[in-house]
């Protein structure tokens, strides 16, 4: 027994060691914002291929600048991404507007549909809360949505929300592409549920991981697993490649999502620089723009830094 114990002491001897070995470690790659070095700034983004494109933006550009960038786009989904940068694991991604309503619980849902009065209550929210700062907005909204094979679209009339309701109640082939996030967050499938009533099974799921929409959208449209609805954005560019057809959503249930650069305030107040270096890149991501550069990655299969560099290229961003 005193051996046992005697080696369950060292153990965790060892591992407090190993602890604070780490620990010094990460707090020796922060230095430079103590002494006026430009970065290592850490880049991270939700797992799918917006945040592949945007996060791969945001490094081109302080890169140019002459900030030393540490590269973790495509870092983990919305929880995962949020702690880190609430911890300071990463220093800055792109958030949507829309997740505010999600974040803070028992505000007003109007708000996140309008989207100048979405930005400035999750900007003010972040930083009072978590001491994030929120830079400028794309103009774009990026919503959750659900799209639908465009022949059964035809074949069975359904081109709205509500006839997708309808055709649920009434024992449709249905059967849906989504994340786990879509599938469980109350402002994301549930909320579709709950306003035009209806309720999918579980039979009628095929939960993902990740929230890349190109996954679950190829899978609608070649029938994986029975598959011919998916989780879907707005900023897409391969639905309609993909023969697919955009669920109206009629009631507008769902918040405005523009994307967004978010900071935490240490770096912000270091490097306020930053704001003014990825102001203009973001107000000129349109809607238009979004779903023709996304496709680029989704459906060409050019990788994500060499359409956010060539995109930065032409529109004289980056020289």
């Amino acid at each position: 027994m005193k051996k046992r114990c005697g080696t369950t002491i060292a153990l965790l001897l060892s591992f407090i060691a190993l602890t604070a070995l780490i620990g010094t470690a990460f707090a020796s790659q922060r230095e430079p914002f103590d002494d006026g070095g430009k970065g290592p700034i850490v880049i991270a983004s939700k797992i799918d291929t917006e945040g592949a494109l945007l996060g791969q933006m945001i490094i081109h550009m302080l890169n140019a600048k002459g900030f030393d960038t540490v590269d973790k786009v495509q870092f983990g989904t919305t929880d995962v991404i949020r702690k880190a940068i609430f911890s300071g694991e990463i220093d800055l991604y792109p958030e949507y507007t829309g997740n505010g309503g999600f974040f803070y619980d028992g505000t007003d849902p109007a708000i996140w549909k309008d989207p100048k009065r979405g930005y400035e209550e999750v900007k003010r929210l972040d930083r009072d809360a978590h001491d994030i700062v929120w830079l400028t907005p794309s103009p774009a909204n990026n919503t959750w949505a659900l799209a639908i094979r465009g022949d059964i679209a035809d074949s069975e009339n359904v081109r709205t929300l509500e006839d997708f309701a309808d055709w649920v109640n009434a024992g449709g082939r249905v059967k849906v592409a989504g994340s786990e996030e879509f599938v469980s967050r109350p402002d994301a499938l549930p909320a579709f549920e709950n306003a035009y009533g209806f309720k999918l099974s579980k039979d009628q799921l095929l939960i993902v991981s990740g929230g890349n929409t190109a996954q679950t959208e190829k899978a609608a449209a070649d029938g994986t697993d029975g598959v011919n609805v998916a989780m879907a954005y707005g900023t897409d560019g391969q639905l309609a490649a993909l023969g697919l057809w955009v669920l109206e959503d009629t009631k507008g249930v769902q918040p405005y999502y523009q994307p967004t650069p978010i900071v935490r305030g240490e770096v912000y107040n270091q490097y306020p620089e930053v704001e003014d270096i990825l102001d203009p890149v973001f107000r000129s991501l349109d809607l238009v723009t979004l779903q023709t550069l996304n496709a680029r990655i989704a459906i060409e299969g050019q990788p994500a830094s060499d359409v956010a560099r060539r995109y930065l290229e032409e529109e004289g961003f980056l020289k």
